[in-house]
């Protein structure tokens, strides 16, 4: 079984992916793979390689004392929605390691939110820097904020 994560987030996303019961499973699975981001409760609806759809639902742990959702809430759902897309394309030998993000707040987010990223997928396991950029929009389709985040891309390591 390979250990590249583009590879094994596309396998676990054609197993569970199809349903509304697997996608919790796979957003579940990711939670306790990494339990930070786990932590804000999204959920994966869309996954392919360069394309990626998290919603958020808008409840009191995530919100601020504006009764909106917090801006670091907003920035890891950014932040999760670019890096599946761009991690579910890796592939077979690479990785890949955020080493910049910014975030633009447009207007309070409240409601059910939906972060979006749509991204070229590198070919081939080299050493390069790639940009991916998302949007988070509320359920009017207003966009609430807009990230970009930069990736350092390159070759697995041996163990």
């Amino acid at each position: 079984m390979s250990s590249s994560i583009g590879p094994r987030l596309r396998r676990r996303w054609q197993l569970l992916g199809g349903s509304r019961g697997g996608r919790w499973l796979f957003s579940l699975g990711l939670a306790r793979s990494v339990p930070y981001t786990g932590t804000l409760g999204a959920r994966v609806q869309l996954l392919e390689p360069g394309h990626c759809i998290v919603t958020l639902r808008d409840r009191r742990r995530v919100r601020n004392h504006l009764h909106s959702v917090h801006a670091m809430a907003l920035a890891n759902l950014g932040e999760l929605a670019t890096g599946l897309a761009l991690l579910s394309g890796l592939p077979q030998g690479m990785r890949g390691i955020l080493t910049g993000y910014r975030i633009d707040y447009l207007k309070k987010a409240r409601g059910c939110l939906h972060a979006e990223c749509r991204c070229a997928v590198p070919a081939a396991v080299a050493a390069q820097a790639w940009q991916v950029d998302g949007e988070i929009r509320n359920a009017a389709a207003e966009v609430v904020a807009r990230v970009s985040a930069s990736w350092q891309l390159g070759p697995e390591r041996a163990a």
